[in-house]
């Protein structure tokens, strides 16, 4: 019999598969076996098997979160900003469908309590994932809105588009507010629309890796 009383999970992050593009001008990820099966078993007597699998893939592939050094060569690497910062976080979700306008601006957040939450900005721009489409006119932040979350203490950023700022442009303003302020910013989710406003925690914990700024991550909101 089903707990329903139990919290639910729901998965907020794409597969990464062998060659998808995540951004077009980078490489798409190479999986595959350092040790296959069939080699490991000649040091077993037992008849084990193990895989032991090899990724090589750019930082910024699937759903992954930016932190300072990123964008700021003096800013905090992934070693160094703290757990507490993508893990459990309280979090509300902010819907502005990408067909009502691409971009979202500082009045898409009137009224919320933004101060220490996880802020997932749910334009429903993920449907196009795996498409052409995917790269080109996304939905994004504005400046005016990167300035309310920073001024507002939001704990991290999230959206389910190609780039929380619009690639139109050769500028980065929101990246450039959010990353100055630490606040880290998860970017290529998917799912937020089966989301509730408000009410769950979110958790996007890359690994601790010395010397980058960028990271793919399971990003997971917990329900009840």
């Amino acid at each position: 019999m089903e707990d329903h009383s139990a919290p639910r999970l729901v998965d907020l992050s794409h597969v990464i598969t062998e060659g998808m593009v995540t951004y077009k001008g980078l490489p798409g990820p190479h999986v595959c076996d350092f040790i296959s099966r069939e080699q490991s078993a000649a040091n077993y007597d037992d008849g084990s098997t193990f895989q032991i699998g090899r990724i090589d893939m750019v930082a910024n592939t699937g759903t992954y979160v930016d932190v300072p050094s990123h964008r700021f060569a003096d800013g905090k690497d992934l070693s160094e900003v703290g757990v507490e910062s993508f893990a459990h976080l309280p979090a509300i979700v902010v819907r502005h469908p990408f067909e009502s306008g691409l971009a979202v601006d500082a009045g898409a957040f009137d009224g919320l309590h933004l101060r220490g939450c996880a802020v997932l900005v749910a334009t429903g721009w993920d449907r196009h994932w795996g498409q052409d489409a995917y790269y080109h006119d996304h939905s994004f932040l504005t400046p005016a809105a990167a300035e309310r979350l920073v001024a507002e203490g939001a704990a991290l950023v999230g959206i389910d588009s190609h780039n929380i700022d619009d690639t139109r442009v050769r500028t980065r303003p929101v990246h450039t507010a959010l990353l100055r302020a630490g606040i880290p910013i998860c970017e290529h989710m998917t799912g937020l629309g089966s989301l509730p406003d408000k009410g769950f925690r979110f958790s996007a914990t890359p690994p601790k890796v010395k010397g980058m700024g960028t990271f793919p991550v399971r990003a997971y909101a917990v329900l009840g």
